[in-house]
């Protein structure tokens, strides 16, 4: 028989309270015999954090809903608004090829506006906001703060405040200029790039204002020039930003709708965005099914466009977040 306090060598000891001890002398309950990661501990864990999981469902299923119901009613044949739900009642690509045959609503010329405006603004943007950012953040010139608040202060304003202003400007300039007045995708473009200067130069030079400064002079010192440093130094360094902003410029074209309702008005000059909020707009029961399939069509620039920049923009920010 063993008493407390006594020790046993296979046992280990046994205390007052008749728990076992182990040969060191811990404490040997089933707890502290559960291996780690045991079913019983797995049992403790999700109990502790079920409503976690839980929002996240919800928050899941908030999100796919409108995007599960777009794509059942594009490839529901019946094509009407009261027919549609989360399951297509008659599957099928009828809403497409009414979509794309329609002579009145021609959807593939208003795909080739938006890329149009959306390829030469990001471009543009990007190459104007970085060189503007670029002499506000290395070089060094009177006006130069007086500058960057003027831009500050004019980001502050609605854009929706100079729309009266920009549609007069512009049916005067198509008096003179009728390549770029009203009703023209050039005219609209030219419109984008000067609104979207501000907010993107300043992104740009905080950026900018990270990159060590002693990589320009290193490189004026053998001779560069201010062009030959914006364009084989900075803008290497610089990928990260170029995505985020490249990324928000495009999206933010691709569906811009209140600008590009007002300058467009013939149907071969008009965007995605205005085409087929017509095409709404002409009979929303009857025209929905062409509606939803051309917003589906619609979705895919987008997607690709992240999916390309996606690698670039996380890898980028992670390393500089590691600097």
């Amino acid at each position: 028989m063993t008493m407390p306090g006594d020790t046993d060598p296979t046992l280990g000891t046994v205390d007052a309270h008749g728990s076992d001890r182990g040969a060191g002398g811990t404490l040997d309950t089933k707890a502290s015999r559960a291996p780690r990661g045991s079913r019983m501990a797995r049992k403790g864990s999700f109990r502790d954090v079920w409503w976690r999981h839980a929002l996240a469902l919800l928050a899941l299923a908030f999100a796919l809903f409108p995007i599960i119901f777009i794509v059942s009613s594009a490839f529901n044949n019946a094509g009407t608004l009261s027919t549609s739900g989360l399951l297509p009642t008659r599957p099928g690509m009828r809403n497409f090829d009414a979509l794309l045959s329609d002579p009145a609503r021609p959807y593939w010329t208003w795909y080739r506006n938006s890329l149009i405006i959306c390829v030469v603004a990001t471009a543009a943007t990007l190459l104007l906001g970085a060189a503007a950012a670029y002499a506000f953040s290395r070089l060094r010139w009177t006006g130069r703060r007086f500058g960057l608040l003027f831009i500050l202060l004019v980001q502050m304003f609605p854009a929706v405040l100079a729309f009266v202003a920009l549609y007069i400007t512009f049916a005067n300039v198509g008096n003179v200029l009728p390549g770029i007045g009203l009703n023209t995708i050039w005219g609209l473009l030219l419109v984008y790039l000067g609104g979207a200067m501000g907010s993107n130069i300043w992104l740009f030079k905080g950026y900018f204002d990270t990159i060590p400064k002693e990589l320009d002079e290193a490189a004026k010192i053998d001779g560069a020039s201010h062009a030959r440093v914006f364009f084989t130094i900075i803008l290497p360094l610089v990928r990260p930003i170029l995505a985020t902003v490249g990324i928000l410029a495009f999206v933010g074209l691709w569906g811009e709708f209140l600008l590009a309702s007002i300058f467009l008005s013939s149907s071969d000059n008009q965007t995605l965005a205005v085409g087929l909020w017509a095409t709404r707009n002409a009979d929303q029961n009857r025209y929905f099914g062409q509606f939803v399939a051309g917003a589906l069509l619609a979705s895919l620039p987008v997607v690709l466009v992240y999916l390309a920049l996606q690698k670039q923009l996380i890898g980028g920010l992670t390393g500089g977040s590691v600097k």
